[in-house]
This record gives C-alpha cells, structure tokens and sequence, in this order.
C-alpha cells in the first residue's frame, strides 16, 4: 500500500469530471497553525503529490512544530491504458485527488518562527503544480 492517503471507503468507485471554476468559500484561511500555504489556483492535487509536500516540510522543519495538512484526495481519477480503442465501459481507478480551488488553505504549520514557517512552505510550494503564497493568521476582534 502507498505511504500516502487514500478513502478507506467511498460509497462510489467512480465519479463524474466535475467542473472547478469557483473561488474557495471553505477551507481558505488559516484556521489550526499561525502560517498557512494557499493556493493561488485552482487543480486536482494527486495524493502523492501531497505526500511530497508533507515530507518536504517535516524534511525541513525536522521535530519541530506541527504541520496540519487540510486537503484530502476523496476524488478517484479514472485513465484508459495507453493505446487503448474506445468504447468498452469508463477506466479503473488510476489516482486519487483533492479538489482544490483558488483560495484554498493546502497546508498550515504552527510552533516554528515566521522566517522558518515561510522557508518551509516555499519548500512545499515548490513541489505544487500551482501558484502558492503564504499568509499568515488573521487577528480577529
């Protein structure tokens, strides 16, 4: 099995390609750490691209602070093989991805210096396939 996050049950093992043209309403600031990393764009991020985002922050703030990733790959992505005819019924399942939408929160991290939190998250920015900032906790009266 992947090291990386898939369902452990879905009520469907095959959905529809929705449409994703809509800025984030949920999930688009920082709610669990004090630094976030929001996506500037809006994808399907693969699972294991999530993985390589978490490794590289926990590679580089090693035991210190605590990461909080807040997107999950619920969404199954089917593909033909390769030289493959039409017809014959929809694919298998070949990855699984997290909605994301302009405006999302990817990952939060709290515990570590401003200047380390936005190091590591320029780390994790690098391995998306999206424009990512990074923002900070908003103070609310």
């Amino acid at each position: 099995m992947p090291p990386y996050k898939i369902p452990k049950r879905v009520k469907y093992r095959k959905e529809f390609r929705r449409a994703r043209d809509r800025k984030a309403t949920k999930g688009n600031y920082v709610a669990f750490g004090d630094y976030g990393l929001q996506a500037m764009e809006g994808c399907w991020l693969k699972s294991n691209v999530i993985e390589a985002g978490r490794v590289a922050a926990r590679h580089f703030l090693g035991r210190e602070g605590k990461l909080f990733i807040r997107i999950f790959p619920d969404k199954p992505v089917s593909k033909k093989p390769l030289e493959t005819r039409m017809g014959k019924g929809k694919a298998d399942v070949d990855y699984w991805a997290a909605r994301v939408r302009p405006g999302t929160m990817l990952y939060e991290v709290t515990g570590v210096a401003e200047d380390d939190a936005r190091k590591a998250m320029a780390r994790v920015a690098m391995k998306m396939p999206v424009r990512c900032r990074f923002v900070g906790r908003r103070i609310s009266v």
